[in-house]
Protein backbone atom coordinates (compact mmCIF):
# COMPACT_ATOMS: atom_id res chain seq x y z
CA UNK A 1 0.00 0.00 0.00
CA UNK A 2 1.32 3.42 -0.95
CA UNK A 3 0.48 6.26 1.44
CA UNK A 4 0.57 9.61 -0.27
CA UNK A 5 2.26 12.85 0.69
CA UNK A 6 4.55 15.47 -0.78
CA UNK A 7 7.66 13.45 0.11
CA UNK A 8 6.37 10.47 -1.86
CA UNK A 9 4.62 12.30 -4.68
CA UNK A 10 7.34 11.65 -7.27
CA UNK A 11 7.53 7.89 -6.65
CA UNK A 12 5.71 5.45 -8.92
CA UNK A 13 2.57 4.05 -7.31
CA UNK A 14 1.01 0.63 -7.25
CA UNK A 15 -2.66 -0.21 -7.07
CA UNK A 16 -5.75 0.64 -9.08
CA UNK A 17 -7.38 4.06 -8.84
CA UNK A 18 -11.17 4.21 -8.70
CA UNK A 19 -13.84 6.79 -7.90
CA UNK A 20 -17.51 6.50 -7.00
CA UNK A 21 -20.05 9.24 -7.68
CA UNK A 22 -23.62 9.53 -8.88
CA UNK A 23 -22.16 9.34 -12.42
CA UNK A 24 -20.41 6.02 -11.63
CA UNK A 25 -22.11 4.56 -8.53
CA UNK A 26 -20.12 1.30 -8.53
CA UNK A 27 -16.74 2.73 -9.47
CA UNK A 28 -16.49 0.52 -12.54
CA UNK A 29 -13.73 0.75 -15.13
CA UNK A 30 -15.13 2.78 -18.04
CA UNK A 31 -18.42 3.11 -16.15
CA UNK A 32 -18.62 6.86 -15.59
CA UNK A 33 -20.87 9.46 -17.20
CA UNK A 34 -23.18 7.13 -19.12
CA UNK A 35 -26.49 8.78 -18.28
CA UNK A 36 -28.06 11.22 -20.74
CA UNK A 37 -29.11 14.81 -20.13
CA UNK A 38 -30.85 17.26 -22.45
CA UNK A 39 -27.43 17.57 -24.11
CA UNK A 40 -27.34 13.86 -24.92
CA UNK A 41 -25.64 10.69 -23.58
CA UNK A 42 -22.61 11.21 -21.37
CA UNK A 43 -23.30 14.93 -20.94
CA UNK A 44 -23.84 15.41 -17.18
CA UNK A 45 -26.84 13.11 -17.02
CA UNK A 46 -26.72 12.11 -13.33
CA UNK A 47 -24.47 14.41 -11.26
CA UNK A 48 -26.43 14.00 -8.02
CA UNK A 49 -29.06 11.94 -6.21
CA UNK A 50 -32.10 12.60 -4.06
CA UNK A 51 -32.04 11.23 -0.51
CA UNK A 52 -35.49 9.82 0.33
CA UNK A 53 -36.91 10.87 3.67
CA UNK A 54 -36.41 8.22 6.38
CA UNK A 55 -34.16 6.03 4.21
CA UNK A 56 -30.48 5.08 4.37
CA UNK A 57 -28.82 5.52 0.98
CA UNK A 58 -25.71 3.51 0.14
CA UNK A 59 -23.14 5.82 -1.42
CA UNK A 60 -20.42 3.21 -1.90
CA UNK A 61 -19.81 -0.51 -1.52
CA UNK A 62 -16.17 -1.35 -2.25
CA UNK A 63 -14.51 -4.77 -2.24
CA UNK A 64 -11.01 -4.61 -0.78
CA UNK A 65 -8.29 -4.49 0.08
CA UNK A 66 -7.83 -0.81 -0.49
CA UNK A 67 -7.71 2.73 0.83
CA UNK A 68 -10.29 5.53 0.70
CA UNK A 69 -7.99 8.51 0.30
CA UNK A 70 -10.48 11.38 -0.12
CA UNK A 71 -14.11 12.28 -0.62
CA UNK A 72 -16.14 15.39 -1.44
CA UNK A 73 -19.80 15.99 -0.54
CA UNK A 74 -22.22 18.86 -0.89
CA UNK A 75 -25.98 19.25 -0.65
CA UNK A 76 -28.69 21.88 -0.42
CA UNK A 77 -28.69 23.21 3.13
CA UNK A 78 -32.24 24.52 3.45
CA UNK A 79 -35.04 22.01 3.18
CA UNK A 80 -38.76 22.35 2.85
CA UNK A 81 -39.27 21.69 6.55
CA UNK A 82 -36.53 23.19 8.69
CA UNK A 83 -33.00 24.41 8.32
CA UNK A 84 -30.88 21.73 9.98
CA UNK A 85 -30.18 19.32 7.14
CA UNK A 86 -26.51 19.07 8.09
CA UNK A 87 -27.58 17.69 11.49
CA UNK A 88 -30.44 15.60 10.04
CA UNK A 89 -28.23 13.59 7.65
CA UNK A 90 -26.29 10.81 9.40
CA UNK A 91 -23.01 9.79 7.77
CA UNK A 92 -21.80 6.22 8.41
CA UNK A 93 -18.87 4.03 7.35
CA UNK A 94 -18.61 0.28 7.95
CA UNK A 95 -15.33 -1.64 7.61
CA UNK A 96 -14.87 -5.34 6.79
CA UNK A 97 -18.42 -6.64 7.33
CA UNK A 98 -18.68 -5.05 10.79
CA UNK A 99 -22.18 -5.07 12.27
CA UNK A 100 -21.76 -1.53 13.64
CA UNK A 101 -20.39 1.54 11.89
CA UNK A 102 -16.91 2.81 12.74
CA UNK A 103 -18.05 6.27 11.64
CA UNK A 104 -21.45 7.58 12.77
CA UNK A 105 -21.68 11.37 12.74
CA UNK A 106 -24.18 14.00 11.55
CA UNK A 107 -22.90 14.96 8.13
CA UNK A 108 -22.06 18.59 8.89
CA UNK A 109 -20.28 17.78 12.15
CA UNK A 110 -18.01 15.24 10.43
CA UNK A 111 -16.72 18.19 8.38
CA UNK A 112 -16.48 20.47 11.46
CA UNK A 113 -19.71 22.26 10.53
CA UNK A 114 -21.88 21.99 13.63
CA UNK A 115 -24.97 23.99 14.57
CA UNK A 116 -26.52 22.96 11.23
CA UNK A 117 -24.48 25.75 9.61
CA UNK A 118 -21.67 25.75 7.07
CA UNK A 119 -18.37 27.39 7.88
CA UNK A 120 -15.10 27.54 5.96
CA UNK A 121 -12.32 25.18 7.13
CA UNK A 122 -8.72 25.29 5.90
CA UNK A 123 -7.21 22.29 7.69
CA UNK A 124 -5.11 19.47 6.29
CA UNK A 125 -7.57 16.56 6.75
CA UNK A 126 -10.82 18.56 6.44
CA UNK A 127 -11.49 21.39 3.98
CA UNK A 128 -14.82 23.20 3.57
CA UNK A 129 -14.99 25.73 0.77
CA UNK A 130 -17.58 28.09 -0.78
CA UNK A 131 -20.34 27.30 -1.04
CA UNK A 132 -20.55 24.15 1.06
CA UNK A 133 -17.99 21.95 -0.67
CA UNK A 134 -17.03 19.53 2.14
CA UNK A 135 -13.81 17.54 1.70
CA UNK A 136 -12.06 14.82 3.72
CA UNK A 137 -8.46 13.73 3.23
CA UNK A 138 -8.24 11.29 6.14
CA UNK A 139 -6.62 8.07 4.82
CA UNK A 140 -9.01 5.16 5.47
CA UNK A 141 -7.57 1.68 4.79
CA UNK A 142 -9.72 -1.46 4.73
CA UNK A 143 -9.03 -5.13 4.10
CA UNK A 144 -12.25 -6.90 3.08
CA UNK A 145 -14.68 -4.16 2.13
CA UNK A 146 -15.96 -0.66 2.83
CA UNK A 147 -19.57 0.46 2.99
CA UNK A 148 -20.43 4.18 3.09
CA UNK A 149 -23.99 5.38 3.68
CA UNK A 150 -26.02 8.47 4.55
CA UNK A 151 -29.41 8.32 6.28
CA UNK A 152 -31.92 11.10 5.72
CA UNK A 153 -33.65 11.88 9.03
CA UNK A 154 -34.87 15.25 7.75
CA UNK A 155 -38.69 15.73 7.60
CA UNK A 156 -38.62 15.69 3.78
CA UNK A 157 -36.62 14.36 0.83
CA UNK A 158 -33.24 16.02 0.26
CA UNK A 159 -32.60 16.62 -3.46
CA UNK A 160 -29.33 17.73 -4.97
CA UNK A 161 -26.98 15.51 -2.96
CA UNK A 162 -23.58 15.43 -4.72
CA UNK A 163 -20.63 13.21 -3.76
CA UNK A 164 -17.37 11.76 -5.05
CA UNK A 165 -15.44 9.05 -3.17
CA UNK A 166 -11.86 8.46 -4.34
CA UNK A 167 -10.01 5.27 -3.46
CA UNK A 168 -7.25 2.92 -4.51
CA UNK A 169 -7.37 -0.87 -4.60
CA UNK A 170 -4.12 -2.33 -3.29
CA UNK A 171 -2.68 -4.51 -0.54
CA UNK A 172 -2.94 -3.20 3.01
CA UNK A 173 -0.05 -3.84 5.38
CA UNK A 174 -0.43 -5.22 8.90
CA UNK A 175 0.25 -1.85 10.54
CA UNK A 176 -2.68 -0.10 8.82
CA UNK A 177 -5.37 0.90 11.33
CA UNK A 178 -9.09 1.51 10.82
CA UNK A 179 -10.45 5.06 10.82
CA UNK A 180 -13.20 5.95 13.31
CA UNK A 181 -15.32 8.99 14.14
CA UNK A 182 -18.07 9.29 16.75
CA UNK A 183 -20.47 12.12 17.71
CA UNK A 184 -21.81 12.99 21.15
CA UNK A 185 -23.83 15.77 22.73
CA UNK A 186 -24.85 17.00 26.18
CA UNK A 187 -27.55 19.63 26.33
CA UNK A 188 -26.94 20.74 29.04
CA UNK A 189 -23.73 19.50 30.61
CA UNK A 190 -23.66 18.58 34.31
CA UNK A 191 -22.06 21.18 36.54
CA UNK A 192 -18.75 19.95 37.95
CA UNK A 193 -18.67 16.85 35.71
CA UNK A 194 -16.29 16.71 32.75
CA UNK A 195 -17.88 16.33 29.31
CA UNK A 196 -17.02 13.00 27.66
CA UNK A 197 -15.72 13.24 24.09
CA UNK A 198 -14.73 9.58 23.75
CA UNK A 199 -15.09 6.48 25.92
CA UNK A 200 -15.54 2.75 25.52
CA UNK A 201 -12.58 2.30 23.16
CA UNK A 202 -10.47 -0.80 23.71
CA UNK A 203 -7.58 -2.02 21.62
CA UNK A 204 -4.45 -0.49 20.16
CA UNK A 205 -4.53 2.77 18.23
CA UNK A 206 -4.01 6.52 18.24
CA UNK A 207 -6.24 9.53 18.69
CA UNK A 208 -6.34 11.74 15.59
CA UNK A 209 -8.53 14.75 16.32
CA UNK A 210 -11.33 16.63 18.08
CA UNK A 211 -14.14 18.87 16.84
CA UNK A 212 -16.29 20.80 19.31
CA UNK A 213 -19.50 22.75 18.65
CA UNK A 214 -19.78 24.67 21.92
CA UNK A 215 -22.75 26.87 22.82
CA UNK A 216 -21.89 29.01 25.84
CA UNK A 217 -25.11 29.05 27.88
CA UNK A 218 -23.83 31.17 30.77
CA UNK A 219 -22.21 34.60 30.79
CA UNK A 220 -18.49 35.39 31.07
CA UNK A 221 -15.51 33.51 29.66
CA UNK A 222 -16.34 29.85 29.07
CA UNK A 223 -13.02 28.17 28.20
CA UNK A 224 -10.97 27.61 31.36
CA UNK A 225 -11.65 23.86 31.24
CA UNK A 226 -8.78 21.44 30.63
CA UNK A 227 -8.63 18.71 27.97
CA UNK A 228 -7.83 15.30 29.45
CA UNK A 229 -6.61 12.04 27.90
CA UNK A 230 -6.91 8.92 30.06
CA UNK A 231 -4.63 6.26 28.60
CA UNK A 232 -4.24 2.51 29.16
CA UNK A 233 -5.96 2.13 32.50
CA UNK A 234 -5.86 5.70 33.89
CA UNK A 235 -8.69 6.12 36.39
CA UNK A 236 -8.96 9.21 38.59
CA UNK A 237 -6.31 11.31 36.85
CA UNK A 238 -5.21 11.42 33.21
CA UNK A 239 -1.77 10.94 31.71
CA UNK A 240 -2.19 13.98 29.43
CA UNK A 241 -3.85 17.13 30.77
CA UNK A 242 -4.00 20.49 29.03
CA UNK A 243 -4.10 24.00 30.50
CA UNK A 244 -7.32 25.41 29.04
CA UNK A 245 -9.80 25.05 26.21
CA UNK A 246 -8.39 27.74 23.92
CA UNK A 247 -4.87 26.44 24.62
CA UNK A 248 -5.71 22.95 23.33
CA UNK A 249 -7.03 24.48 20.11
CA UNK A 250 -3.84 26.51 19.65
CA UNK A 251 -5.13 29.90 20.78
CA UNK A 252 -4.48 31.90 23.94
CA UNK A 253 -6.08 34.45 26.25
CA UNK A 254 -9.70 33.79 25.35
CA UNK A 255 -9.13 34.27 21.58
CA UNK A 256 -9.34 38.02 22.23
CA UNK A 257 -7.62 40.82 20.30
CA UNK A 258 -8.03 44.48 21.12
CA UNK A 259 -9.37 46.83 18.47
CA UNK A 260 -10.49 50.43 19.03
CA UNK A 261 -10.30 49.91 22.78
CA UNK A 262 -12.57 46.85 22.72
CA UNK A 263 -11.79 43.18 23.21
CA UNK A 264 -13.05 41.19 20.23
CA UNK A 265 -13.12 37.43 19.88
CA UNK A 266 -11.41 36.37 16.65
CA UNK A 267 -11.52 33.28 14.46
CA UNK A 268 -8.77 31.44 12.61
CA UNK A 269 -8.34 28.25 10.59
CA UNK A 270 -5.03 26.46 10.05
CA UNK A 271 -3.69 23.06 8.89
CA UNK A 272 -4.08 21.35 12.27
CA UNK A 273 -6.21 23.57 14.52
CA UNK A 274 -8.70 26.39 14.50
CA UNK A 275 -11.41 28.44 16.18
CA UNK A 276 -13.15 28.86 12.86
CA UNK A 277 -16.73 29.69 13.83
CA UNK A 278 -18.09 32.30 16.24
CA UNK A 279 -21.70 33.52 16.30
CA UNK A 280 -21.25 36.68 18.40
CA UNK A 281 -22.78 37.76 21.68
CA UNK A 282 -25.51 40.06 20.42
CA UNK A 283 -27.36 40.90 17.27
CA UNK A 284 -29.41 44.04 16.70
CA UNK A 285 -32.42 44.54 14.51
CA UNK A 286 -33.66 47.98 13.53
CA UNK A 287 -37.28 48.77 12.82
CA UNK A 288 -39.47 51.86 12.60
CA UNK A 289 -41.76 52.93 15.41
CA UNK A 290 -44.40 55.64 15.53
CA UNK A 291 -45.53 58.04 18.24
CA UNK A 292 -48.45 59.96 16.85
CA UNK A 293 -47.18 61.48 13.61
CA UNK A 294 -43.53 61.21 14.55
CA UNK A 295 -41.50 58.35 13.16
CA UNK A 296 -38.41 57.11 14.98
CA UNK A 297 -35.95 54.23 14.75
CA UNK A 298 -35.74 51.52 17.39
CA UNK A 299 -32.77 49.21 17.83
CA UNK A 300 -33.86 46.03 19.56
CA UNK A 301 -31.05 43.95 21.07
CA UNK A 302 -31.35 40.16 21.13
CA UNK A 303 -29.15 38.39 23.66
CA UNK A 304 -27.85 35.32 21.78
CA UNK A 305 -25.93 32.45 23.31
CA UNK A 306 -22.48 32.50 21.67
CA UNK A 307 -21.62 29.51 19.49
CA UNK A 308 -18.04 28.38 18.90
CA UNK A 309 -16.66 25.86 16.39
CA UNK A 310 -13.21 24.48 17.22
CA UNK A 311 -11.02 21.72 15.77
CA UNK A 312 -7.67 20.16 16.64
CA UNK A 313 -6.15 17.44 14.44
CA UNK A 314 -3.33 15.33 15.86
CA UNK A 315 -1.57 14.76 12.55
CA UNK A 316 1.90 15.69 13.76
CA UNK A 317 1.30 14.57 17.35
CA UNK A 318 -1.03 11.53 17.49
CA UNK A 319 -1.90 10.33 20.98
CA UNK A 320 -1.02 6.63 21.12
CA UNK A 321 -2.80 4.08 23.30
CA UNK A 322 -2.07 0.37 23.74
CA UNK A 323 -5.18 -0.83 25.61
CA UNK A 324 -7.81 1.89 25.87
CA UNK A 325 -8.48 5.62 25.80
CA UNK A 326 -10.97 8.05 27.31
CA UNK A 327 -11.12 11.75 26.38
CA UNK A 328 -12.90 14.48 28.35
CA UNK A 329 -13.02 18.26 28.72
CA UNK A 330 -14.06 20.41 31.66
CA UNK A 331 -16.65 23.20 31.65
CA UNK A 332 -15.00 25.90 33.78
CA UNK A 333 -15.52 29.63 33.43
CA UNK A 334 -13.96 32.80 34.78
CA UNK A 335 -15.78 36.02 35.70
CA UNK A 336 -12.63 38.22 36.03
CA UNK A 337 -12.51 37.41 39.74
CA UNK A 338 -12.40 33.64 40.10
CA UNK A 339 -13.02 30.29 38.43
CA UNK A 340 -16.52 28.79 38.50
CA UNK A 341 -18.16 25.57 37.34
CA UNK A 342 -20.64 26.11 34.51
CA UNK A 343 -23.09 24.26 32.25
CA UNK A 344 -23.10 24.56 28.47
CA UNK A 345 -24.45 22.85 25.36
CA UNK A 346 -21.60 20.85 23.80
CA UNK A 347 -21.45 18.59 20.75
CA UNK A 348 -18.27 16.80 19.72
CA UNK A 349 -16.66 14.54 17.17
CA UNK A 350 -13.74 12.31 18.11
CA UNK A 351 -11.51 11.05 15.27
CA UNK A 352 -9.18 8.12 15.88
CA UNK A 353 -7.55 5.00 14.42
CA UNK A 354 -7.43 1.55 15.97
CA UNK A 355 -6.46 -2.00 15.14
CA UNK A 356 -10.01 -3.29 14.58
CA UNK A 357 -13.43 -1.90 13.69
CA UNK A 358 -15.04 -0.45 16.81
CA UNK A 359 -17.63 -1.90 19.15
CA UNK A 360 -21.16 -0.59 19.39
CA UNK A 361 -21.24 3.00 20.68
CA UNK A 362 -24.20 4.87 22.21
CA UNK A 363 -27.02 5.37 19.75
CA UNK A 364 -27.37 8.82 18.24
CA UNK A 365 -30.28 10.85 19.64
CA UNK A 366 -33.24 11.61 17.34
CA UNK A 367 -32.72 14.33 14.73
CA UNK A 368 -34.64 17.01 16.60
CA UNK A 369 -32.55 16.42 19.72
CA UNK A 370 -29.44 17.08 17.63
CA UNK A 371 -30.64 20.50 16.51
CA UNK A 372 -28.77 23.49 17.99
CA UNK A 373 -30.37 25.55 20.75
Amino acid sequence: MNYFGLTALSRLKTGVSRSISAENPRGERGGGGKEASNLGPGRKGRPCVTLPQGKETVLAEIAGPGLVNSFWITCAQNGEKGYYILRDLVFRIYWDDAAFPSVEVPLGDFFCCGFGARSKINSLPISVNPTGGMNSFFPMPFRKNARITVENQHPSDVPGFFYQINYILDDVDDAAAYFHAHWRRENLTVKGKDYTILDGVSGRGHYAGTYLAWTACERFWWGEGEMKFYLDGDTQYPTICGTGTEDYFGGAWCFYEEENGQQNEVTYSGPFLGHHYFSGLESSKSFLGFAGKDQYKINKIYDIMPKHGLYRFHVMDPIVFEKNIRVTIQQIGHDQYELFERTDDISSVAYWYQDKPCNNFPKLPPARDRWPR
